[in-house]
């Protein structure tokens, strides 16, 4: 039988009781691991959590507890080439796939680590200067912001096993707040693993990280009201824990990270072969294939001029035929894998149901898969869809196919572009191509107000820009609407979600003591 993977609450380790969930390799169809949490006594894992890992942890200052994050730095730099094999292994991903989420998460630790250590060794954050409230300034306010004393539940989506648990656990950590992960059954062993090889380097307090693997039932009933949940996945869930008691009667801070119809925009005015549409070109390319388009800021509709619908609908076209989909360990493939067979199934039923209102520009499900079984293999190869009524399309700005799949619509002027685009009803980020500095700038605050990010790109930064879907540290990340009204990073503003804000009224003298 497989190893069982352990849950690690309580400060030890706990096998699960019952049979489990079996991972798979979704390339090879072979048996991985199990993962199971039948009988975790939850209970005691949260309030473990809170009394021992969060009172450890606000014991030490901001720069003391930057210095934690930079020594879990130092562990997962040292099993780097452990967590490249499980990915593979588990997520059917490419190496350079694999980076986006193993290098992509100890890259956003390291940042925290050093914008941590900036705070000095101090407990708490002033919010502004005291203000007066009375004659001559002897009664005065002063807004601080101090860590909750509670735990940060983690419900994690299965596209990114080991960035989604960093993102953020960092600036929890930091805030000073103890750590409990739910990673994705999927993928679990990635999360899981990277826990172990923390948990064993002895880095952090006890119980300022914990990770259960497995069934997720219980664990929203487990929350008290200084706690917060982060969540990542299906809208349909994200419904489910607003829902929850923990959140509509104890005021439990939810952030929510959900389903996400993200475009990209040509600006009008440039000819198919310019640099513009080229570089348009090349981003949907590249968001429709890493990761397999398992990405929640991936580009799901690309808008242009409708003059060059046809234009552009071929370049794509001729660049999605040079992907090479199949087996992620041989050297010769591009794109790897989804990360399982369900999912596989998911994007077949997607495809289908986006036929209903777009036609086929291009289809890669006639390539031949390279080292793999389609009857086994969770490949899926790139679709591009058009749809050249753009607003009768209703589908394509609704549904959100979680892979290779990406739909053209042309738009008749500018306002008709950035009205499109507003369509998605809430997006993580949008894209503009052109040169026009004033141009760009205005349309970029037009969609600010539907996006978490806008991300422009001109040729003065076509070799300097980040990407459309990688999400930066620096940046926010988030969206509101139908994105799930989430905010995430963005620097030392990530740190807001982990702390309580209060307003301290006293004599000039206790304020100056704080």
């Amino acid at each position: 039988m497989t190893e069982l993977l352990a849950n690690y609450v309580n400060g030890s380790w706990h096998t699960g009781k019952g049979q489990g969930s079996t991972l798979r390799d979704p390339v090879l169809g072979t048996e991985l691991v199990r993962v199971d949490a039948t009988g975790v006594d939850l209970p005691a894992a949260f309030t473990y959590a809170r009394d021992v890992g969060g009172a450890a942890l606000r014991a030490l200052t901001y720069a003391q507890r930057a210095k934690l994050l930079a020594d879990v730095v130092n562990v997962l730099q040292a099993n780097r080439a452990a967590y490249y094999e499980i990915s593979t292994a588990n997520s059917g991903t490419v190496k350079n796939d694999t980076a986006v989420d193993v290098d992509g998460a100890i890259y956003t630790v390291g940042q925290y680590a050093k914008w941590g250590a900036a705070l000095g060794d101090v407990r708490h954050l002033a919010d502004g200067a005291a203000v007066s409230l009375a004659k001559d300034g002897v009664f005065q306010s002063q807004h601080v912001q101090v860590s909750t004393r509670g735990v940060a539940l983690f419900i994690n989506a299965f596209n990114f096993p080991s960035w989604g648990l960093w993102e953020k656990a960092a600036p929890a950590l930091l805030s000073g707040v103890p750590v409990i992960a739910k990673p994705a059954t999927a993928t679990a062993w990635l999360t899981q693993r990277m826990v172990k090889d923390v948990i064993d380097a002895g880095v952090l307090p006890a119980g300022a990280l914990s990770v259960i693997c497995g069934n997720s039932a219980g664990l929203m009933d487990q929350l008290q009201p200084m706690d917060a949940v982060s969540f990542t996945g299906s809208a349909a869930t994200a419904a489910v824990i607003r829902a929850s008691a923990a959140v509509t009667r104890h005021s439990v801070r939810a952030n929510i990270e959900a389903d996400s119809i993200n475009s990209a925009l040509l600006m009008p005015g440039y000819a198919a072969d310019s640099e513009a549409a080229s570089l348009l070109v090349r981003e949907a390319v590249r968001e429709m294939t890493v990761k397999s388009g398992q990405k929640c800021t991936a580009i799901r509709r690309i808008l242009v001029p409708q003059e060059l619908y046809d234009d552009v609908a071929q370049a794509i076209g001729a660049s999605l035929a040079k992907v090479t989909v199949g087996n992620p360990r041989n050297e010769g493939v591009r794109m790897g894998s989804l990360v399982s067979r369900e999912q596989y199934e998911n994007v077949r039923q997607g495809v289908a149901r986006l036929q209903q209102a777009a036609q086929i520009l291009y289809d890669g499900r006639a390539q031949a898969l390279v080292d793999a079984d389609g009857a086994v293999a969770a490949c899926a190869r790139p679709v591009l869809f058009g749809a050249k009524d753009a607003d009768a399309a209703a589908l394509v700005h609704d549904v959100e196919v979680f892979g290779p799949v990406a739909t053209l619509l042309p738009y008749r002027d500018l306002a008709h572009g950035l009205a499109l685009a507003h369509r998605g009803q809430g997006s993580l980020v949008t894209s503009l191509y052109g040169d026009d500095a004033q141009a760009l700038a205005g349309a970029a605050l037009d969609l600010a107000a539907s996006h978490g990010r806008v991300h422009v790109i001109s040729p003065a930064v076509a070799k300097a820009h980040t990407g459309h879907g990688n999400v930066m540290p620096q940046s926010q990340h988030g969206g509101p609407g139908r994105a799930g009204g989430g905010s995430e990073l963005g620097g030392l503003r990530a740190l807001d979600f982990y702390h309580r804000r209060a307003a301290i009224q006293a004599a000039p003298e206790v304020i100056q003591g704080l």
